[in-house]
């Protein structure tokens, strides 16, 4: 089995820098994906609330017989439970769902900022923080501006901003302001929905290694200090998304994948997402 490398959060909680996305798992493939993915040696699962799947992946945590202790189960409030209240509720509900008595990483997953909820949420994760039911707190989807604003007003600092983030849109303004406060940059769509696999650059640097242009691009993410949660539903491709340990990439072949960015958003803009 894998040692999977860990990045330790600014509130001293240990991270796994690979973790598995359930993103688009329908509830009824998610317990046989989740298990692969445990199978294959990922202890950190991430989920959401609107992916209406953590009813499947606590049923495959609860089939997997690993001590507790030994994951790291990320959910996240979606843009309808924005607010002091309706984020305890939403938390709970996710807990009951997963069928865990609390959560490593708790996120709020887009600012939606025209609904002016989300420190009122944040508020409540602090809260939930303080009460111990969950380790550590922390945003998705959230801008520079956004993240100044919890810091002015809140008594916690992010722990992670996990955004949309790969080669054909690297994030710099939103990885800088991360890195200057000590806060984790997590990407999701990590391989871009697959929209980059075929690069040159990508291809090219996969053949010299000899391995698959997503391990090269999760090579890349991992050099550069993010965390990572790739997510496929075939066996193979969950084992083969972790098996990026063994190699390196140069310099040169890092600066060629840098040299991707085209602001490929594939998701939302933040700014004015509002679900």
């Amino acid at each position: 089995m894998k040692t999977i490398p860990t990045i330790t959060l600014n509130n001293g909680v240990d991270m796994p820098r690979i973790g598995y996305g359930v993103f688009q798992v329908p509830d009824a493939e998610s317990e046989q994906a989740v298990t692969a993915a445990l199978a294959a040696g990922y202890r950190s699962i991430d989920t959401a609330a609107v992916y209406g799947n953590e009813a499947g992946v606590g049923r495959a945590l609860a089939a997997s017989g690993l001590p507790r202790e030994e994951l790291f189960i990320t959910s996240k409030a979606w843009i309808a439970d924005l607010g002091f209240d309706e984020t305890l509720a939403a938390y709970q509900a996710s807990l009951e769902k997963l069928g865990l008595e609390y959560l490593d990483l708790y996120l709020i997953h887009w600012p939606a900022p025209a609904t002016g909820l989300y420190l009122e949420s944040w508020r409540a994760l602090e809260a939930l923080l303080a009460a111990g039911k969950v380790r550590a707190i922390g945003v998705s989807n959230f801008l520079p501006e956004h993240l100044q604003r919890i810091l002015d007003v809140g008594n916690t600092v992010p722990a992670v901003n996990q955004v949309e983030l790969h080669p054909a849109l690297q994030q710099h303004d939103i990885q800088a302001f991360n890195a200057a406060h000590g806060i984790v940059t997590e990407a999701w769509s990590p391989l871009a929905q697959g929209a980059v696999l075929g690069e040159p650059a990508v291809t090219d640097i996969a053949v010299a290694h000899g391995r698959t242009p997503a391990q090269v691009i999760l090579r890349w993410h991992l050099q550069q200090d993010r965390v990572v949660i790739p997510k496929s539903v075939t066996p193979a491709r969950i084992a083969e998304n972790l098996d990026i340990l063994d190699f390196e990439l140069a310099e040169d072949e890092l600066a060629a994948l840098d040299a991707l960015e085209r602001d490929g958003r594939t998701g939302p803009h933040p700014a004015d997402f509002t679900g």
